[in-house]
């Protein structure tokens, strides 16, 4: 999406000072639908919904299940995962595009709405990439490297990431190391105005 004021953002948070707080973040920048719990966050989404902010834990339908419909129905929205539950290696399952854990700050908000929003113009295989990326990020931030030593999941989850950057690598031109990969993005996001 080139036009951040076009972008409809739904925030799906049961606590209603948390949300209020995000929507108040937000709001001079995208379109900002609320919804307090899973099935209103279900009910709200829909092809116009550029990002999802979602809550793990809330009662009755959880984020975890709200995540797998907007995958299972193929609704093209960029995901965040925004919770205070910390993450374990369960997370390799899922199909969210980040996970922000609680209690986050306003610019860092601001800045994975922006970051989601970009992500949005690549193609598939470069946002299946950022994805498997941000997990691999966050169990890294959350886990020791004796518990990411032990993982078969984590160990699998490099090898995809590194298969992704090869597959990347051949797409955008012979790309030969992570300095180069870095590089070619910067100049893709220049050249499309990020």
């Amino acid at each position: 999406m080139s036009d951040s004021e076009d972008a409809v953002v739904l925030i799906v948070e049961d606590e209603p000072d948390v949300a209020e707080t995000y929507r108040l973040w937000l709001e001079t920048d995208y379109e900002i639908r609320m919804a307090q719990n899973g099935d209103e966050g279900l009910e709200k989404l829909g092809p116009d919904i550029d990002v999802v902010l979602l809550d793990r834990m809330m009662p009755g339908l959880s984020g975890d299940e709200v995540l797998e419909h907007i995958r299972a129905d193929d609704l093209d929205c960029r995901v965040a995962i925004v919770s205070a539950v910390e993450p374990d290696f369960d997370i390799l399952e899922m199909g969210f595009d980040t996970y922000l854990s609680k209690p986050i700050k306003s610019a860092e908000l601001e800045a994975t709405v922006q970051n989601l929003l970009e992500r949005s113009e690549y193609d598939s295989l470069l946002q299946e990439y950022y994805s498997l990326v941000e997990k691999q990020a966050t169990l890294e931030a959350t886990k020791s490297r004796a518990e990411l030593a032990e993982s078969s999941e984590y160990d699998s989850l490099r090898a995809e990431i590194d298969e992704l950057r090869d597959d990347l690598s051949e797409t955008l031109g012979g790309i030969e190391d992570d300095e180069d990969f870095v590089a070619t993005i910067r100049e893709l996001n220049e050249r499309d105005g990020f």
